[in-house]
């Protein structure tokens, strides 16, 4: 009896009324997902602009499903092309089977598409996207759990995988090597190896994609050969085994060579992207500008009329010394006017001390001579001299 297992779903599928919802395709939607937003934060960490990965992805996934959907067919043609085969189960991709070799291989071509488009290198695409397809793959690996397929040799390890027995399909019972979970978790160790590595060596042109290929086919042999499901042989290994050793030598290949030719990673991965930044950091700065004119705005209609309100008060300020100026100089006048009305026998008033004028050096002399002449002194009181005399003191 075993005392731990890691037990099966019943179903794969819940109904949503009419419309049914099955654990393999949300897998393997959230795989996409998830790997396009990684792809895009790296993408954008090396001078790219966000959004450029999933619009390549609308190119890239669609090519994707449909050739891992004809490598599976061709490579296991039996239940499509047999005697007791239905061809039109090739569509139904829902109920499983999509091999990674041809949907990486189709959906680079996609990828391919998507970034001549925009003027990208595809192996810069790739380098940002790399570490995004594995941890998508060990996600999508979830749906085999789903179908119960795609399972190891019996065993009775701790953490075995029960599968229910299924005649119809020729699904015998018990407990075995969950190969989904080993797969997934070497995906993930392959994720972490990549974005390490790239951090530290600064991997480009397409060389932290060939790093992922090269470690995820070192991890396939190995799971492959624990399968027990039907499986073309060559030389007594699967043919899934050769394809990982084939495909992992040429990634080591291309991984050397690169290295010799192009070292170093690229300079400009987006052309475009850096002024395009650019621009939108000018944007967002005339944004923040105009959202802080509004109050500067209040401020500056504020301020004129504070100087209005000021500069009217010191025009009250300054017309009062002018009024109080008019004042004094019309009490000034008064004693003026009253020295012309003062008859001729009635002298004014001389004020005390005044302040000798060179104007009135001439009237000074010439009162003197009316002092020194006695006809002028009983002159009438209308007489010219008086009037002279009298202009002099003024």
């Amino acid at each position: 009896m075993d005392l731990a297992f890691i037990p099966s779903p019943s179903t794969g599928v819940v109904h949503l009324g009419p419309i049914p919802l099955r654990g393999y395709a949300f897998c393997i939607i959230i795989g996409v997902f998830v790997g396009v937003w990684l792809g895009n934060k790296r993408w954008v960490q090396r001078g790219g602009r966000s959004g450029t990965v999933a619009d390549i992805a609308v190119w890239a996934v669609p090519f994707g499903l449909v050739g891992g959907r004809l490598y599976h067919v061709f490579t296991t043609p039996e239940p499509y092309f047999g005697e007791d085969g239905h061809l039109i189960d090739a569509l139904k991709v829902w109920q499983g089977g999509l091999g990674i070799w041809g949907a990486v291989a189709l959906g680079a071509v996609g990828a391919w598409i998507g970034c001549r488009r925009r003027g990208i290198p595809l192996p810069a695409y790739a380098d940002a996207l790399a570490p995004g397809l594995a941890i998508g793959q060990a996600i999508g690996r979830w749906g085999n759990w789903f179908n119960q397929e795609l399972f190891g040799k019996p065993t009775d390890v701790p953490w075995a995988l029960e599968i229910s027995s299924d005649p119809a399909i020729g699904r015998v019972g018990g407990t075995y090597h969950p190969t989904f979970l080993y797969e997934c978790l070497w995906c993930l160790g392959v994720a972490a190896l990549v974005i390490w590595a790239d951090k530290r060596f600064r991997l480009g042109h397409g060389r932290a994609f060939a790093l992922y290929v090269a470690s995820y086919c070192a991890g396939r042999a190995w799971i492959e050969y624990m399968r027990v499901d039907e499986a073309h042989h060559i030389l007594g290994l699967r043919l899934n085994v050769w394809t990982a050793l084939i495909v992992f030598v040429l990634a080591v290949v291309y991984f050397v060579i690169s290295a010799k030719r192009v070292p170093g990673r690229e300079a400009v991965v987006e052309p475009g992207a850096q002024s395009a930044e650019a621009a939108d950091a000018e944007d967002a700065d005339a944004g923040a500008a105009e959202e802080d004119g509004t109050g500067t705005k209040v401020a500056m209609e504020k301020a004129p009329a504070e100087e209005t309100a000021d500069a009217g008060s010191d025009a009250k300020q300054e017309d009062a010394p002018k009024e109080t100026a008019s004042d004094t100089k019309a009490e000034a006048d008064e004693p003026a006017q009253d020295a012309k009305d003062v008859p001729g026998d009635e002298k004014p008033q001389k004020k005390a001390d005044p302040e000798p004028e060179p104007k009135d050096a001439k009237g000074s002399k010439d009162s003197k001579d009316a002092d020194d002449d006695p006809s002028d002194a009983d002159a009438p009181a209308g007489s010219g001299s008086s009037k002279k005399s009298r202009m002099s003191c003024c």
